[in-house]
């Protein structure tokens, strides 16, 4: 089951007769599965809803509709394993605040990984170039990444960086 948080302004075509949600401190997604239907619970005034505060559920086939969200998904790329939006509860689980911090400011450089290296970004934007490759992997404030042992990559941080990290 994924989470999503949908940000303000976030549209739902269709969804009787709501076109956007307005203002919500809470909202959220749940889903089975791709194109399976799931529950929207939002909090706070809603399209023409009252303006007092309200909770207001709603079922939403998924494969119909557009969703502004932001999901917690894993991919891979070039060796580079990267965990967008986790949750809370995984990065309590890795102790993740407890790593030691390392940031750069913007800048290019060459890194070679001696050993595995788990990282969360808490600011920044970098572009990391495995050696051999003319591909780039983007890593962005709020992604868990696994870089394995051996890579070589170079490091272009377009904004400055701050992320706990961990060598295995």
């Amino acid at each position: 089951m994924a989470t999503f948080g949908i940000t303000v302004g976030a549209c739902f075509p269709n969804l009787n007769g709501f076109k956007t949600v307005t203002k919500h401190p809470v909202c959220s997604v749940s889903r089975k599965g791709v194109g399976a239907t799931g529950t929207i619970l939002v909090t706070g005034s809603i399209g023409s809803c009252s303006s007092r505060r309200r909770s207001c559920i709603y079922r939403l086939s998924s494969s119909s509709s557009k969703i502004m969200a932001s999901a917690t998904t894993e991919t891979e790329k070039l060796g580079i394993k990267i965990v967008k939006n986790p949750p809370e509860s995984k990065l309590s689980e890795l102790g993740v605040r407890s790593w030691p911090k390392w940031g750069c400011p913007p800048s290019k450089f060459p890194w070679t990984y001696s050993s595995r290296e788990t990282c969360y970004l808490l600011e920044g934007k970098v572009k990391v170039y495995p050696d051999g490759s003319d591909e780039a992997v983007e890593i962005v404030a709020g992604d868990l990444v696994v870089f394995p042992n051996g890579m070589s990559c170079t490091w272009d941080v377009s904004e400055a960086v701050d992320k706990h990290y961990k060598f295995d």
